[in-house]
């Protein structure tokens, strides 16, 4: 019976394996992933001019009086406060003049004392018709003149306190001290910059403008300001100021750069960058990696509607370090493969994901 049980059971068996092999098992189906962006605006179209963060108010500051300086109270890149003094130079020589001046104020005032009194008396004696008129009146021009004197001599000695107190030089707001030019000993003279003052507030960017270019800048014109210490974002500004003359050394016109609003994080001395935008039309641009070439034919690969790939020629431009321009064959609002596009199909299916490996989810085509 065993003998039996085996000639039916491996029959069937055979029957099956060959009813199997008769079949086509289907393939799963893999979706590749591809990393994709859009073209954005090509920096190349961006001329840039390394910079520097300065105040927006910069006062030279300096003693309305010649002098020896005898004193300094603060080193450059120090921080001062409205009214503080900075330096004050040797004041012997105003003091004594500031007391000769005072000495003479008493002497006016005693002799204006004298001549009043002399022109009282005369009045009363010309009431009495015991003097003539012109020594009346001889008398009274003596009083006037000695009251202008008076007044003359007490303006010269307001000038002579002002000039005592210029000797020491204060602050005139709140600020970083930028430049310091002077040492105790040294001999200034009036109007000499001894200090310039980075005043608290509105900061700036001073770049230098070659001459060949300088007739298409424009006080007002957009620019963007990137800052070295934040070089992932790009802040907005204008040109506020054009030097009307060329630096006779560099051959190169000073331009102030003002930011847009806000509160920008930039600190005197920073290095920036400032780009300004270029004449010609703004190109798009590509990462290097999205361009593939094919018997000197360039192209990319670009998601279709249902994200399958179509191969698109391009005109490029001249390579940058990162990126290269696209001056034909695509639109802002084209997606591409930025990756990997050497293993590409046309028609090929891909799932789309950014640098982070996060699905995108494209506008559909129309």
């Amino acid at each position: 019976m065993l003998r039996n049980a085996r000639s039916v059971v491996l029959p069937v068996t055979l029957i099956s394996l060959l009813a199997a092999c008769g079949q086509e098992v289907a393939a799963p189906v893999f979706v590749r992933p591809a990393m994709v962006v859009q073209p954005l605006p090509s920096s190349q179209s961006m001329d840039s001019y390394p910079g520097e963060v300065r105040a927006r108010f910069e006062p030279d500051l300096a003693f309305r009086i010649a002098g020896k300086v005898s004193k300094r109270w603060v080193e450059e890149g120090q921080r001062v406060k409205a009214n503080q003094p900075l330096a004050e130079l040797d004041a012997q020589d105003v003091r004594l003049q500031q007391e000769a001046t005072r000495a003479q104020v008493a002497a006016a005032e005693a002799n204006l004392q004298l001549v009043r009194s002399e022109r009282d008396r005369y009045k009363t004696l010309m009431e009495r018709q015991m003097v003539s008129r012109s020594q009346f009146d001889n008398a009274e021009n003596l009083y006037r003149s000695g009251e202008a004197r008076l007044k003359q001599i007490r303006a010269e000695l307001t000038v002579a306190d002002n000039q005592t107190s210029y000797a020491v030089l204060r602050a005139p707001q709140d600020g970083v001290v930028a430049k310091r030019l002077v040492e105790v000993g040294q001999v200034v003279a009036a109007g000499q910059t001894v200090f310039t003052l980075a005043a608290d507030g509105e900061r700036e960017v001073l770049i230098s403008l070659p001459e060949q270019n300088f007739s298409r800048f424009k006080v007002g014109q957009p620019v963007a300001v990137e800052l070295w210490t934040q070089r992932e974002q790009r802040f907005p500004g204008r040109i506020r100021e054009l030097s009307p003359a060329a630096d006779p050394r560099s051959r190169t016109f000073a331009a102030r750069i003002a930011f847009a609003g806000g509160k920008i994080p930039a600190e005197l001395g920073q290095s920036a960058q400032v780009f300004i935008q270029a004449e010609q039309v703004v190109p798009l641009a590509v990462p290097l990696s999205a361009v593939t070439s094919e018997n000197g034919v360039h192209y990319v690969w670009r998601v279709e509607a249902g994200n399958t790939l179509k191969r698109v020629t391009v005109r490029l431009g001249p390579y940058g370090q990162e990126s290269v321009p696209v001056l034909d064959g695509l639109a802002a609002s084209d997606w591409i493969v930025a990756a990997g596009v050497h293993v590409l199909h046309e028609g090929e299916q891909v799932r789309p994901v950014d640098r982070e490996n996060r699905a995108v989810k494209l506008a559909a085509k129309e």
